[in-house]
């Protein structure tokens, strides 16, 4: 089956290279697992991650975001030409993914949220710890207008999960930590994680080793929720903290949450040019072309198990190429 998947994908792109103009994928992905993580069995673990690698790297002309955007500005993008980026900052990152992609001899461009590093917890990952550790049968979530909810099992946690994050996701930092402490409070849980995210020398290591860093601000804000001050200086302090992490330009940049009009909008593009960037990422679906504007370039992750059904998908979203602008 790899086999056949390797060689439709193949043919597919390569029929377009030559029947039309060269599109760009770019991936996401947030974390790789060492093991498959009962509460969110579709993330990608050690297993999975690796067998992708080696369909992506025998099917396209994997770029850094920084090589891929020199390239689409100089109308020069390779067949077949795809970007594998990961969001946020996740210590698996360093301790999981870059071993496979080594061994792949393949780059992947990582967006940090350095308000993070060294022992910080993003909010999203106190909701899931909280239901993963909490021992209850039911939880009372009336704080948040979900009533009481039954968590027994992981598809009951992972369900309680899907419902608290959409309330907590569009408030402000301030409000996300009342909120989290209204839910350990709720849930019983007083101890969670310090280890999610990567230290500061993790950040180095993907450095040396070939990986590109980006930006993705120090708190991981809606952007287009907080005011234009504290959007820049976001933006700005998490560069410049990522910069002095690796005594090198970082000039690359991915949106927190990413969906245009909603979490970022042209304030927030202009904000990037003016600081330094040189492309950024959204996540609109779709593929970029030559003449797309370099600080809203989509991504598209199939969500398949199949290879085969991978690739096709990902024929289908570069056939499509349509993603939304702010």
């Amino acid at each position: 089956m790899n086999a056949f998947a390797s060689f439709c994908t193949r043919t597919a792109f390569g029929l377009q290279a030559k029947l039309g103009t060269p599109r760009l994928s770019i991936l996401i992905f947030h974390r790789v697992h060492a093991s498959t993580d009962p509460l969110f069995p579709g993330e990608p673990d050690a297993a999975r991650f690796d067998a992708l690698l080696g369909f992506v790297g025998a099917n396209f002309q994997v770029l850094t975001l920084g090589r891929a955007a020199a390239a689409l500005a100089a109308d020069a993008l390779p067949a077949r030409a795809l970007v594998i980026t990961f969001d946020d900052g996740y210590a698996d990152n360093a301790e999981v993914a870059l071993p496979l992609l080594q061994r792949h001899g393949l780059a992947a461009s990582f967006f940090v949220s350095t308000g993070f590093l060294d022992g910080g917890r993003m909010w999203n990952d106190s909701v899931i710890e909280c239901l993963r550790a909490c021992t209850l049968s039911e939880v009372d979530l009336s704080a948040f207008n979900l009533g009481s909810l039954p968590v027994a099992n992981a598809a009951q946690r992972r369900a309680a999960i899907d419902a608290l994050l959409p309330k907590i996701k569009y408030l402000t930092l301030e409000a996300r930590e009342l909120a989290i402490a209204k839910l350990q409070a709720v849930t019983g849980v007083t101890t969670l994680p310090s280890t999610l995210m990567m230290r500061s020398q993790q950040v180095r290591d993907l450095h040396n080793a070939g990986m590109e860093i980006g930006g993705h601000t120090v708190n991981h804000p809606i952007l287009a929720a907080i005011e234009p001050e504290q959007a820049r200086h976001e933006l700005a302090q998490g560069k410049q903290t990522l910069e002095g992490i690796l005594d090198a330009p970082v000039d690359v940049l991915a949106y927190p949450n990413g969906k245009p009009h909603r979490d970022y909008d042209a304030r927030h593009v202009v904000m990037a040019r003016e600081l330094g960037f040189r492309a950024a990422v959204s996540t609109a679906a779709g593929a970029a072309q030559a003449g797309d504007d370099l600080f809203q370039l989509p991504r598209f992750t199939p969500w398949d198990t199949s290879l085969a059904r991978w690739g096709a998908r990902m024929w289908l979203n570069q056939r499509n190429g349509r993603f939304d602008r702010a």
